[in-house]
């Protein structure tokens, strides 16, 4: 059963697959943009969520660049992560790593 993930349990997650300051810092940064523009457009309820998306958009990337937003799937599946959540975090890669293509305003 998908269980869904809390902030500090995303960060433990991105921490065991990056370790680099830049992506750390990188992940934080978008993780407020996407809670920014939560509130901005409408979707305050969802701050949360969108916030853990931005900070696990680029999960694989530091391990497995040439994997980016494939093996970040396999990830948070093993993880227990909602398919919501993977959809919404793997789609940044459409058109580029993968054929997700985005659905909903925040992706």
């Amino acid at each position: 059963m998908a269980k869904e993930i809390t902030r500090e349990k995303a960060w433990e997650l991105l921490c065991q697959w990056s370790e680099e300051p830049f992506h750390l810092r990188h992940a934080v940064t978008v993780e407020g943009v996407m809670q920014y523009f939560a509130k901005e457009l409408g979707y305050g309820a969802e701050e949360d969520f969108w916030g853990i998306v931005g900070l696990l958009h680029d999960l694989d990337f530091e391990k497995f660049p040439n994997e980016h937003c494939v093996k970040e799937q396999e990830i948070l599946r093993d993880f227990g992560a909602d398919e919501r959540l993977i959809h919404a975090v793997a789609s940044h890669g459409y058109a580029l790593t993968v054929d997700i293509q985005p659905e909903h305003e925040m992706e």
